[in-house]
């Protein structure tokens, strides 16, 4: 899961960024408008957290920004402005959760928890496809009752599939999934078949059908029907 940090107190948005890269995600930072604008418009994310007192802008206008292109990140504002008009218009804006600073880091990672359960698997904390278990708070997968050692990549890389199931998903856009936005500058993606042929092996393993698809030319499919 990919998370972009928008927010121009520099130790806090170190502090936010070390903390969800130690649980796990993926994670980009934005110390101003500009740079948090360009992003949003250039990069896809899972979630994004804006704060709403920006330098050269206000933090209100990347979520009009991220609304009017479609996006399906979820959005999360943390902001020391704590007043009930712009906790109201970040939420009529389309903004999904607001937490005022200061606030508790597990707090804030158990609020992108509990969007990403709403928007990707319907509430649940559990993900189950046939043979195929996963529990995302504990980052585990289990193929036929039996628990499977992946790396990082190998299961986020299978979490990103099954999310965005019978979809046809780019390379662009897997390599920015398994390794940020800087994937984009890279000029081979044959780090993307690597963890695709180690990922198939273990599932293949365990009894698992092979449901990835590779689509020539594009990308791949995890396909169910």
């Amino acid at each position: 899961m990919k998370i972009l940090i928008i927010e121009d107190e520099q130790e806090l948005r170190k502090s936010i960024k070390q903390y969800l890269y130690q649980e796990g995600y993926i994670v980009e930072s934005a110390s101003d408008f500009p740079i948090g604008s360009e992003k949003v418009n250039d990069f896809d994310y899972d979630c994004v957290l804006i704060d709403i007192t920006l330098p050269g802008g206000n933090g209100l206008e990347i979520i009009k920004q991220l609304k009017e292109s479609n996006s399906k990140a979820g959005i999360i504002i943390i902001s020391a402005k704590n007043s009930l008009t712009d906790k109201i218009t970040g939420l009529d804006l389309g903004a999904d959760d607001y937490l005022p600073k200061p606030f508790h880091l597990s707090e804030l990672n158990s609020r992108i928890k509990a969007l990403l359960r709403r928007k990707n698997f319907e509430g649940s904390k559990t993900i189950i496809f046939n043979e195929i278990t996963i529990i995302p708070e504990e980052r585990k997968v289990k193929v036929n009752n039996n628990e499977i050692d992946l790396t990082a990549k190998e299961y986020d890389l299978l979490l990103f599939l099954i999310v965005n199931k019978n979809k046809v998903v780019s390379k662009n856009a897997i390599a920015e999934n398994l390794s940020g936005d800087f994937a984009s500058f890279s000029n081979s993606h044959d780090f993307i078949y690597t963890h695709l042929k180690n990922l198939r092996k273990k599932l293949e393993e365990q009894g698992c059908k092979d449901y990835i698809q590779s689509i020539y030319g594009i990308g791949y499919s995890f396909k169910t029907l």
